[in-house]
């Protein structure tokens, strides 16, 4: 009983039909009744009814169907995970990232991924998390680490959590204790320094003031952490920015304080959702899986699996 032969049976049984059988398998119509009749032989009993202008199963044929769709499925199967194995030889993944993400698993993510999967050309593209989502969702790129928009996600994304973040306020030094928390009527009546409004994390922070009634006046705009707390170490003005980015590591020059009410965000990772993830980014989140599931020794910062599709 060849595979071949299955196939040719199932292709009669769902299009009953010799002729349709044999348009769909691209072979000749003889080709798919010698090989019913010779399965019909092998079996010992007919397979199908030959009407004037049908054929239908019969008791033996319907009782081979399951085993022959079976038998082709694993087939398939087989041939599906050979070939993905080939494309983690010399595939390839495009990446989007914000910023800020040098204390996540990331890094690790893709060391150990380089590591494993040396084949895989991998590449990075750095940009703001609205322009990240158009690219995922165009095709532009297979996956991104963004910030989630406030409203969530379009259905058409899957997506895991990278970590929990927030907003806090950075100081130049002397003038408030870090367990102070700054009220956002506070940090109104500085010059700010913040975010874009190219920036998924810059809606967070509009929406937070315009929940207070506030107006949110950004004097020194950049997505560019760094530049940010430099210009609050020249006394520009505050800094509201992320608490997740090692910028922030202690520096003499300013002071890092909470919010109150909190501002708060998550860093995501996305994917287009489809019918079948490519080889490469499943590959990609089977190890993210596995290396979160490792205990860690700390100072990696957080990085839960949650999924949601």
């Amino acid at each position: 009983m060849e595979l071949r032969t299955l196939e040719y049976f199932v292709a009669v049984a769902e299009e009953g039909s010799f002729t349709r059988a044999a348009a769909r398998c691209h072979v000749v119509q003889p080709a798919i009744s010698q090989q019913i009749q010779s399965l019909e032989k092998e079996l010992g009993e007919p397979l199908f009814e030959r009407l004037p202008r049908q054929v239908v199963l019969t008791s033996g044929g319907a009782a081979l169907l399951p085993h022959a769709r079976t038998c082709l499925a694993a087939a398939a199967a087989a041939a599906l995970e050979f070939a993905d194995r080939t494309g983690l030889l010399s595939g390839s993944l495009a990446l989007g990232t914000v910023g800020g993400l040098e204390g996540t698993l990331i890094p690790r993510l893709l060391g150990e991924y380089h590591q494993r999967y040396p084949g895989i050309s991998v590449s990075l593209a750095g940009s703001s998390s609205p322009s990240l989502l158009t690219m995922v969702r165009n095709g532009g790129i297979d996956a991104a680490v963004i910030a989630s928009p406030p409203e969530g996600l379009p259905p058409a994304f899957g997506s895991r959590v990278l970590l929990e973040d927030r907003i806090v306020a950075v100081l130049p030094a002397g003038g408030r204790t870090t367990g102070h928390p700054m009220t956002l009527d506070e940090a109104a009546r500085y010059p700010v320094i913040s975010y874009g409004p190219d920036s998924g994390v810059h809606a967070f922070i509009r929406d937070a003031f315009a929940a207070r009634e506030l107006r949110l006046d950004i004097a020194y705009a950049t997505n560019d952490v760094a530049l940010q707390v430099a210009l609050v170490a020249e006394r520009v003005g505050i800094a509201l920015t992320s608490h997740a980015s090692p910028v922030l590591a202690t520096d003499p020059r300013f002071v890092v304080v909470p919010l109150a009410p909190a501002i708060r965000l998550r860093k995501v990772f996305v994917w287009r959702l489809s019918t079948r993830l490519g080889v490469s980014l499943r590959a990609f989140l089977d190890l993210w899986t596995e290396l979160s599931d490792e205990p860690r020794s700390g100072g990696t910062g957080p990085y839960p699996a949650s999924e949601h599709a």
